[in-house]
């Protein structure tokens, strides 16, 4: 049983940059050392454009900020491109001295809202600068096993592969006068952590005929188990996202151990509607969890610790 103890919360923009008006939007953790961390997230404008940004904390304070990105890491895509309307880091791998930075690009659509692909971007400086790789979704575009939107890619290099979790978007359904969204987990495989290998294969799927969203998969692998923390919405009794949880010998066959949680929204305050896109880490010897709150990070990245 996992029993998650509330921190509380540690990081909201303020307003003062115009582009970073609201929300920390699904962060991403890379450590500087074994004392410092960066952590990126989705930041939006008063035109609700996200893009992304940072924030440095030290470990051993947390609640300390150390600094904040000026400028976005990762900038709007030009007019008309798959990033134009929005940008969003997932996930970051570090391989032979760069840096790997997943993310959405967004643009918006007609007949439906929005459209969402995946892009990398690479670093040589550590981390501080970006680059993307091409001006097209190169990591995960429109084919025939995910033809609609793909979001929020989480790689990990296990041995010499690199694998990959993601969330693939599988119809849109029209009710009560508006569009639905229905989303779940799928598998991809690379060579080189740019091109990728996927065949539609479903890593978690809906739990019953209520649930439409299964959001954010973070994985880590721990003695020989990969262990994958997600969001999903909605049941019965609840309709905004909760953190899921699920285990696999092979990454690719899950197992559902939702019921292993114990983190739910608090009484009130910032994260008392929903907790959603968890990223977890360890710092001497103990584990910790963030996490967005209410209107899916509109109200800034909190922090949880394990304590069995």
């Amino acid at each position: 049983m996992q029993n998650w103890r509330k921190l509380g919360l540690i990081f909201n923009p303020s307003g003062e940059y115009e582009w970073m008006k609201t929300h920390a939007m699904m962060p991403v953790m890379d450590r500087i050392d074994d004392d410092y961390a960066r952590i990126y997230f989705s930041a939006r404008d008063d035109k609700n454009r996200s893009q992304g940004a940072f924030f440095e904390i030290n470990l051993n304070d947390p609640f300390k900020i150390m600094s904040i990105s000026k400028e976005p890491v990762l900038k709007l895509g030009q007019l008309g491109a798959f990033d134009d309307s929005g940008i969003m880091p997932t996930s970051i791998v570090t391989n032979n001295n760069k840096k790997y930075l997943y993310y959405n690009g967004w643009t918006l659509g007609k007949n439906v809202p929005f459209f969402s692909f995946n892009g990398v971007a690479i670093s040589t400086d550590e981390g501080a600068t970006f680059r993307k790789f091409s001006r097209g979704p190169a990591v995960l575009f429109s084919n025939d096993v995910d033809p609609y939107s793909t979001f929020a890619p989480f790689v990990i290099k296990d041995d010499l592969n690199w694998k990959m979790w993601y969330v693939s978007l599988i119809k849109w359904v029209e009710e009560n006068g508006s569009l639905k969204h229905y989303y779940n987990i799928r598998y991809a495989e690379s060579e080189d952590g740019i091109h990728w290998n996927r065949d539609g294969h479903v890593c978690i799927d809906f739990a019953n005929e209520l649930e439409y969203a299964i959001a954010r998969p973070f994985v880590l692998k721990e003695n020989g188990i990969f262990k994958m923390w997600y969001s999903f919405r909605e049941s019965a009794e609840v309709k905004s996202y909760r953190i899921g949880y699920a285990e696999s010998h092979d990454g690719k066959l899950w197992k559902r151990m939702d019921d292993e949680i114990r983190l739910d929204v608090s009484p009130e305050g910032w994260d008392s509607e929903m907790i959603e896109y968890s990223f977890l880490f360890d710092h001497k010897g103990i584990r910790y969890m963030l996490y967005n709150g209410n209107s899916f990070g509109r109200t800034g990245v909190g922090l949880a610790v394990l304590e069995n």
